[in-house]
């Protein structure tokens, strides 16, 4: 098992870093639910990847992910879970719990923020969001910036 520090997490730093990506300027974007059991990050999976804050300055938490979409430079685009409660935030999809949180907590994902990741910036600690709670993320995703 290997353990990760702040320096050596997965997304963190270099050529494999999970940046910010603007959803408008990303081209058209086919979300797709495609999870497989293949060690391999896959749309509709949970995983686990360094997010930098809102920020931008250097601060982030290594924390579970939505992967939604392939991009065809091989990236993957993705919307970050959150246990905070958001039951009244309209950018925020309650989704419930899972095995991506040890506690058991409810979870929300926020599709105001879309993430880049690189297949070398994730963890392979990933399970499958069932299809009914993903096409709950991707109607909003869809609703929200025009995504199929």
């Amino acid at each position: 098992m290997t353990t990760y520090t702040d320096e050596n997490v997965p997304g963190r730093y270099g050529p494999h870093a999970t940046t910010e990506a603007d959803p408008r300027e990303v081209g058209r974007v086919r979300t797709e639910y495609s999870p497989a059991h293949d060690g391999d990050p896959d749309p509709g999976e949970i995983v686990w990847t360094w997010v930098p804050f809102e920020e931008n300055d250097g601060r982030g938490k290594d924390r579970p992910v939505l992967v939604v979409a392939r991009e065809a430079a091989g990236t993957f685009l993705a919307v970050q879970l959150s246990s905070k409660r958001h039951d009244a935030d309209r950018e925020w999809v309650a989704i419930g719990s899972g095995p991506w949180d040890r506690s058991d907590r409810d979870s929300w994902v926020d599709v105001d923020r879309v993430l880049r990741l690189h297949e070398e910036g994730m963890r392979r600690e990933a399970c499958a969001l069932d299809r009914m709670r993903f096409n709950l993320v991707r109607q909003r995703l869809h609703e929200r910036y025009g995504w199929t």
